[in-house]
């Protein structure tokens, strides 16, 4: 299956070719000399191999320009410079001089990435790329080095400081490098006998991280005769390149670089025989079938594969399609996350939270609060996932139903929830959901609860359609049907459609079945609900008129709950802390922090949540962290005298000071991203928003229904239906694929969304000349639905790319 190009550029590993990037503490530092030094070293110790040098900016005059330096006192060596500025200044600075030749950062790692993969074409080999200035030296586009080059994921070979001063910016130099996932793999610098910093930073890299540090003697001074100069330059070389230290650096190298390569060829057999994998049949899982990633930068994991053509790289770029199972928001390796959560455990490590408090969890409490704009929301309680979150915010909820109708503690206490749904993997999670595949063959499992039949949403033939169950018709008299509506934004303008009495087969299901649960004698102290759709659950797009409309009707149906006669002291419409009917439970671990485009899910259903929980999005993809947010009627229920009254629930990480610091600079940063219009490219493409005025760069996403998925390549994939496609639906950053069903088998235990998902693993080689290994997709299937989700940093040429590549495997599959 051919990939469009341009590829992402992935990691540069090859067998034949040991690449190594080489950086400076600072500038003048000496990394042309030491690069030339080893240039030379690997043509004499390797004299049947090809040395190769790469310059990929380089400012000044041509004169002094480095790989001039290369060429002249090592003619045996290629040598290239990608773009040379005449100004001797810093490359950002010279590219805006240049009147227009300012490559962007895509452009210069693919001419970086052509280059060396017409290298490793060559056979066996050196090449080492060196960068400009210091680590956070501007490129071309402004961005730093150190995160300029991040994707290339290049062993670095770091050039200390000789000079004074220069202990201090080695070691900040190697930190820069270390916190955004560089392998320092030496440390080399000149022998200076007044400030002697190598003696130091021997021992430190040594000691504190097992690094080697090696000198070379200090380059003859100039005199100013140009020929002397050079006959020492040559001796120098001559000499410096052929000793013992110089040729242990590169053995080092040589063997860093073997043992990589051996590391991921077994990673695969020791992690089959090692690892037990969640969610996984391994009886039918074999070695071959598990990916091995070596790093991960913005959308894409470098997956490790020996199935490509010799000169393409043994890494290539794979885009996270499940966005690491829901949780990356804000694009793998992210310096400004990493920097927070270096900044937390530098500061706090972990310290114990009962009876404490520390400025990022208190922080993050309010930011919480403040974002949910949910008046009934006063209090927040941490755990470490979303599972736990949720087993937090039934325990919040039940007992405060108990307190409220009196209810004895051996009554038996339910939830209601939605028929599909799913709140985690923990026992008590699991007991509120219905039986399904995930908890049926569960030992302690005992569904605790009811779950009411809703309808759904989805896009078929161009039309967007909600399917209404029988059972929900035939209670509403009119039997199961179907209902078109003209956009997405028509199916979510909710005070439209109750003023014309849409709701009103919703609601009389609805409190037809609270009645008739009522006579049976059963109690249930929470309503607990994924707002909009259902995750695990296969992906379900909710009506969410339904949703809102059973809200309602269980805030107004108190004396269906309590004793006989019994209503709470508030009812519906009152948006005060104190709950009415039952604690109405938000599980927003999939659906909040803009995953569907806003902030709060709940925003979709204009209801408020008297107890919220959030996780995945709200570290952006870096750390575990759970917030459940409750309302002060459900925190006062646990008041009382006796501490065994009190909510006896912590883990030993609660509120672990680096992942809240982390969840700060997340929703700071997709706050930022929201108000200042990074995502206006796709509200404005978006064809949901006919109810509403057309968005602009400035609308919020509070104000719009928008997804990243444009509405042609939906209503293309809705057209599908060929025996293929069921249904699609795109939100904010989530598209899912519904396929029909073929195998027998419905929902999680059906296999039709499998060959879908081979296509898109498959790959294959980008048709660019020197562009080394294309791209393909990891991705993960829900039984017979296909789900993809962008990030909230990926860019429309990555989402056109995305469902380019999945036209071509639906095409491909409907003609198969």
């Amino acid at each position: 299956m051919p990939l469009p190009s341009p590829s992402p550029v992935g990691s540069l590993l090859w067998r034949s070719l040991r690449v190594y990037q080489v950086y400076g503490a600072n500038t003048d530092v000496g990394k042309t000399i030491f690069s030339t030094l080893l240039c030379k070293a690997a043509t004499r110790f390797w004299d049947n191999e090809q040395t190769a040098f790469l310059k990929p900016v380089s400012t000044g005059s041509l004169d002094e320009a480095d790989d001039r330096h290369v060429q002249r006192f090592a003619p045996e060596v290629t040598n290239k410079t990608l773009f040379q500025y005449d100004l001797a200044v810093s490359p950002h600075t010279a590219a805006l001089a240049s009147k227009g030749l300012i490559p962007p950062d895509e452009t210069l790692l693919a001419e970086i990435s052509k280059f060396a993969s017409r290298r490793a074409s060559l056979g066996h080999g050196w090449l080492f790329v060196e960068t400009a200035g210091g680590v956070h030296s501007p490129g071309p586009s402004g961005s730093t080095q150190a995160e300029l080059y991040m994707p290339l994921r290049l062993p670095v070979i770091l050039i200390g400081d000789a000079k004074l001063g220069g202990i201090s910016q080695t070691i900040s130099a190697f930190e820069s490098l270390k916190i955004r996932g560089y392998d320092v793999e030496t440390v080399l610098l000149f022998r200076e006998d007044m400030y002697q910093n190598h003696l130091y930073l021997t021992d430190y890299f040594r000691d504190q991280h097992g690094i080697p540090v090696k000198t070379a003697p200090e380059p003859p001074t100039r005199d100013g005769i140009i020929s002397q100069d050079v006959q020492n330059m040559l001796w120098y070389y001559e000499t410096t390149s052929s000793s013992t230290t110089t040729q242990s650096i590169l053995s080092h190298l040589a063997a860093k670089h073997s043992k990589r390569i051996e590391r991921l060829e077994s990673m695969r057999t020791t992690a089959h025989r090692t690892i037990w994998y969640p969610f996984t049949q391994q009886k039918n899982l074999s070695a071959t079938n598990i990916t091995v990633i070596d790093s991960a930068r913005g959308d894409h994991f470098q997956t490790f594969t020996t199935d490509l053509p010799p000169s393409a790289p043994l890494l290539q770029p794979t885009f996270d399609a499940s966005a690491s199972w829901w949780t990356q928001g804000l694009g793998h390796g992210s310096p400004s996350l990493a920097l927070a959560a270096a900044y937390a455990a530098g500061r706090y490590g972990h310290v114990m939270f009962a009876e404490a408090i520390h400025e990022p969890a208190l922080a993050l409490a309010e930011n919480l609060l403040a974002g949910m704009a949910n008046p009934r929301l006063t209090r927040v309680f941490y755990s470490d996932n979303g599972s736990t979150g949720a087993e937090v915010a039934v325990k919040m909820a039940l007992r405060a139903a108990r307190v409220r109708y009196g209810w004895g503690a051996e009554e038996e206490v339910g939830v209601l929830g939605l028929r599909g749904s799913y709140h985690g993997d923990t026992i008590g999670a699991m007991d509120c959901s219905e039986p399904c595949v995930f908890n049926e063959k569960v030992e302690w499992y005992e569904g605790r609860g009811f779950w009411f039949e809703y309808p759904t949403v989805m896009c078929r033939e161009g039309r967007w359609v909600v399917e209404i169950p029988g059972e929900i018709g035939l209670r509403g008299g009119s039997g199961g049907h179907k209902v078109t509506f003209a956009s997405l934004g028509h199916i979510f303008s909710m005070k439209e459609r109750e003023s014309s009495g849409e709701g009103a087969v919703y609601e009389r299901y609805i409190l037809d079945t609270l009645e008739r649960l009522h006579r049976e004698g059963r109690k249930f102290g929470a309503l607990i609900l994924e707002p909009v759709v259902l995750g695990a659950g296969g992906m379900l797009l909710v009506d969410p008129l339904f949703q809102r409309a059973l809200v309602n009707a269980v805030r107004r149906s108190s004396h269906l709950f309590g004793q006989e006669g019994h209503r709470g002291p508030k009812e519906v419409g009152d948006s005060t802390a104190t709950w009415a009917g039952l604690p109405v439970v938000f599980d927003e671990v999939f659906t909040g922090i803009y995953r569907l485009g806003r902030f709060s899910a709940a925003s979709f259903l204009d209801v408020d949540a008297d107890i919220s929980v959030h996780a995945k999005l709200l570290t952006g993809g870096l750390v575990p962290l759970c917030a459940t947010l409750a309302s002060e009627s459900v925190f006062e229920a646990f008041a009382s005298d006796d501490k065994s009254d009190a909510l006896l629930h912590g883990h030993s990480y609660t509120a672990h000071a680096v992942g809240c610091q982390v969840a700060l600079e997340s929703l700071r940063q997709m706050k930022e991203m929201d108000a200042h219009g990074e995502w206006a490219w796709a509200k404005t493409s978006s064809q949901m928003n006919e109810v509403a005025p057309k968005p602009s760069s400035a609308m919020t996403s509070k104000s719009c229904i928008w997804s990243v998925w444009g509405p042609d390549f939906v209503n293309w994939v809705s057209q599908r239906t060929a025996g293929a496609v069921g249904g699609v639906w795109a939100l904010g950053t989530v598209l899912a694929i519904h396929m029909e069903t073929k195998d027998g088998f419905a929902g999680y235990k059906s296999n039709a969304a499998k060959d879908i998902q081979a296509l898109l693993t498959r790959g294959a080689v980008a048709d660019v000349e020197g562009d080394g290994a294309g791209w393909n997709v990891h991705s993960r299937v829900l039984g017979n639905v296909l789900y993809v989700m962008a990030g909230h940093k990926t860019k429309e040429k990555s989402i056109r790319q995305l469902e380019s590549v999945l036209r071509q495997a639906l095409s491909e599959r409907e003609h198969q």
